[in-house]
């Protein structure tokens, strides 16, 4: 995938879309008020949504609530009248891992059909979230593939449901099933401009930064996830992608992730590539 970095909120959105990994690194923790501040930097973002701003609108009829956890950590506790989707609700999956077309966003036609099975239309407030200590950010990959389609409806929870716990608010184990909509979704051709694909990668690999934020063990040549082949793309830095968020799952400031992604000699003008 690739983004420049001067839009950098989405950077979280990219690297949780193609990580197949719930292992955590440390980072340094953060106190409350730092954390909230962090959140309120991010008021302009309209595509995210707060663990405050959900809570004054949970229940409502015209929010949609989703939960891209894995099944096991769902039955545990979720927000109520959350529906559980797990990882790749709105992604080729058949055949085998690496295959040709494996792992990209399903065509239109059957992606309205998901939609509309799920509730999901244009109108209604769409928010997705994960446990961000358990999960493999499965809910900002929803959430671009979703921006990709032109549904500028949908959330992404700030900190998702691991500062949502944090913040004491309500949690059940009582599932939720999604109701189907006959409402018309209108989807527009896919905006790939922060995508890019396996022929033009390698006709700019040298040229352009490639991040891996997959674990370092995945990095180092590990296949424990599936992968067909061990090891990484020739020339790619590694970065885990939680390290972009505190360990409470809130995404860090916008200068916080300039710093980091300078450590990868990643200015905000320029174009880099992460898997």
């Amino acid at each position: 995938m690739k983004k420049r970095l001067n839009t950098i909120i989405a950077v979280i959105l990219l690297v949780t879309a193609f990580v197949f990994t719930g292992c955590s690194k440390k980072v340094e923790p953060t106190d409350s008020s730092k954390v909230e501040s962090r959140i309120n930097e991010y008021k302009d973002v309209d595509f995210l949504i707060s663990a405050d701003e959900l809570k004054d609108i949970l229940g409502n009829k015209d929010v949609l609530l989703f939960d891209c956890n894995k099944p096991e950590v769902y039955e545990k506790g979720h927000i109520p009248g959350a529906v559980n989707i797990g990882l790749q609700t709105f992604t080729k999956s058949e055949g085998k891992i690496g295959e040709e077309g494996w792992g990209t966003i399903v065509d239109k036609q059957e992606l309205a059909k998901r939609l509309k099975k799920l509730g999901i239309d244009n109108k209604k407030t769409i928010v997705f979230y994960s446990d961000t200590t358990k999960g493999p950010g499965a809910d900002g990959r929803a959430v671009w593939q979703l921006r990709m389609a032109g549904m500028d409806n949908v959330k992404f929870l700030n900190g998702g449901l691991t500062y949502w716990n944090e913040k004491g608010y309500e949690t059940t184990k009582e599932p939720s099933e999604a109701v189907p909509t006959t409402e018309e979704v209108v989807l527009k051709d896919y905006d790939t401009h922060n995508s890019t694909t396996k022929k033009e990668l390698y006709k700019n690999l040298g040229k352009e930064t490639i991040i891996d934020v997959r674990t370092e063990k995945e990095y180092k040549g590990s296949q424990d996830v599936g992968e067909p082949r061990g090891g990484h793309i020739k020339g790619a830095e590694h970065m885990l992608w939680q390290e972009l968020m505190y360990p409470n799952g809130v995404i860090k400031s916008k200068e916080e992730i300039k710093k980091i992604m300078a450590k990868h000699n990643i200015k905000p003008e320029d174009t880099f590539c992460v898997y």
